[in-house]
């Protein structure tokens, strides 16, 4: 098999298995139907991915791949933190709104398998313990308010994600299903997000 005929294979059962799992969530996947959507045999399936698990990795790999690696190169930098929290605001709603399955998806899984879920996000560079010493770090040498570094990352996830993942109703509610009005409205909430988190845990200094 050449190696492009391989590539376009495995990019078919990714986006096979993407649509699945997003109509079916992990439990209700079943191979046989990732290989229907495929467009091949489940032997051909299991010669590429062995189960649905590794399937679900290799989605969350190929999705977050763009950005995982530069979450953790950030938090590791000498960068400011308003600006190691600002980039990643942006580039997480920006991930987001170029996969407006995720948010929906990963909320499922949460609520099936947790464990599973988390071990897949360490498993592709995620260490949230870093995330929170750099924060304790910006804490004691008073850039930013002290509390509980939990608070901060929490209210960056649930800041970015909730307009997406209520895409749905959102539209109706507030945009008249104008999409072009709510892509703008996402664009902006990576300033208004940004402002919004550091303003609140920033330590103004004295001039």
């Amino acid at each position: 098999m050449s190696e492009t005929k391989k590539d376009n294979t495995e990019e078919k059962i990714l986006k096979a298995a993407q649509t699945v799992f997003i109509q079916k969530g992990m439990d209700g996947a079943r191979m046989q139907e990732i290989a229907n959507e495929a467009g091949i045999n489940k032997a051909l399936l299991h010669y590429y991915f062995r189960s649905k698990q590794l399937l679900f990795n290799a989605i969350f790999k190929k999705v977050f791949g763009k950005i995982l690696p530069n979450i953790m190169q950030m938090v590791r930098s000498n960068r400011p933190i308003e600006d190691k929290l600002g980039l990643f605001i942006e580039n997480y709603i920006d991930l987001l709104s170029k996969n407006p399955f995720l948010p929906t998806f990963i909320l499922k899984e949460i609520n099936r398998d947790a464990a599973f879920l988390a071990k897949v996000i360490k498993s592709n560079g995620i260490n949230p313990t870093e995330v929170f010493n750099m924060l304790e770090q910006e804490m004691e040498k008073g850039n930013i308010r002290k509390m509980d570094p939990r608070e901060v990352l929490i209210n960056i996830l649930s800041l970015s994600i909730f307009p997406i993942a209520a895409k749905p109703l959102m539209s109706v509610m507030f945009f008249e299903n104008k999409q072009k009005d709510y892509d703008a409205f996402i664009e902006q909430r990576k300033t208004s997000v940004k402002e919004f988190i550091l303003n609140s845990i920033l330590v103004k200094k004295s001039s």
